[in-house]
């Protein structure tokens, strides 16, 4: 399988490409970055360099690379400004907003232009869509009207045009990644190991997880079911309140649990951002499990083997 992805030196984006170089699989991997030999995993890793195939590109238009898009089987869309960085401001907002509707569009442009073209498209999407309060969703319930879900609602329509080109569309709406390095995990734990671990807020809010194996597991099962299309929640099937998380963090590191963090401290010192741990709904891969995709990382006490272990 040749495939063309998006965002593809970032923490999804290597441990998948890892995942199909592993197979014999052929990659080309768009970057912002220079694409030198230096390149490193975020893992701190090289990339192997076999079948892989570093490209420059701006992250708006399809010059320079469009025309191998008519080479590959599947592209993956992986593009999009991290969330993490802060302050939220307007201005920023504006540039989560345009870097995830530019690449989508620019891909579009690429693809309706190749012959032939590509069989699918996976396009990455966040679990936020759903907005942040409400019955536990699944891939039935409607858009939430805050900007994180509208900014999904963005991002995943601005590819949605590849569906009339016939090429198979999934949308993988994304819950929080969690591996031992690159993702926010090493910060979130950050306060347990400083002996100042507790709830954030209620602590009753969602925890939407997925651990990293699951992300590059999911992806390849889309990738490679034919029947596949449509939206798809990527977020372990055993919910977890923020309570109970901190809890099990605690736990696995061997450190108390006691001293919460106040949400409107955190809402004070973060703002807009303060959503993304001060918030939290609850939301099952339904979909996913009903594909037969089966999770390696169900549960907290797995995860925190793998993470803390």
């Amino acid at each position: 399988m040749r495939v063309l992805m998006t965002g593809g030196t970032g923490l999804i984006g290597t441990a998948l490409t890892q995942s199909l170089l592993a197979d014999g699989h052929s990659v080309w991997a768009l970057t912002r970055r220079d694409p030198g030999p230096a390149l490193r995993l975020r893992s701190g890793q090289a990339l192997a360099t076999g079948n892989l195939t570093l490209v420059r590109w701006d992250g708006r238009t399809p010059s320079g690379w469009g025309g191998l898009v008519s080479e590959t089987d599947a592209v993956v869309n992986l593009a999009g400004e991290s969330l993490s960085k802060w302050p939220w401001t307007e201005k920023q907002k504006a540039r989560f907003w345009q870097s995830r509707v530019d690449a989508g569009r620019a891909l579009v442009e690429a693809i309706r232009s190749a012959s032939p073209r590509p069989q699918a498209l996976i396009q990455i999407s966040g679990i936020n869509h759903y907005g942040m309060h409400g019955e536990p969703a699944d891939e039935s319930t409607p858009p939430g009207g805050d900007f994180l879900a509208r900014l999904t609602v963005a991002w995943e329509d601005a590819t949605k045009e590849v569906e009339s080109l016939g090429v198979r569309r999934c949308v993988v709406r994304l819950g929080v990644v969690l591996a031992k390095r690159g993702s926010l995990f090493p910060l979130m734990a950050l306060p347990v190991r400083m002996f100042a671990g507790g709830p954030i807020g209620s602590g009753k809010q969602a925890v939407p997880w997925v651990h990293l194996d699951d992300v590059t597991g999911a992806l390849r099962f889309l990738l490679e079911n034919e029947q596949a299309s449509g939206a798809y929640n990527l977020i372990a099937p055993e919910p977890v309140s923020n309570a109970d998380f901190y809890k099990a963090l605690a736990k696995a590191l061997g450190r108390p649990y006691w001293l919460p963090a106040p949400a409107f401290l955190l809402r004070l010192a973060l703002g807009g951002m303060s959503v993304l741990v001060v918030d939290g709904r609850y939301a099952q891969p339904k979909r996913l499990l009903e594909a037969g995709y089966r999770f390696q990382v169900e549960g907290m006490g797995e995860a925190m083997k793998r993470l803390v272990g």
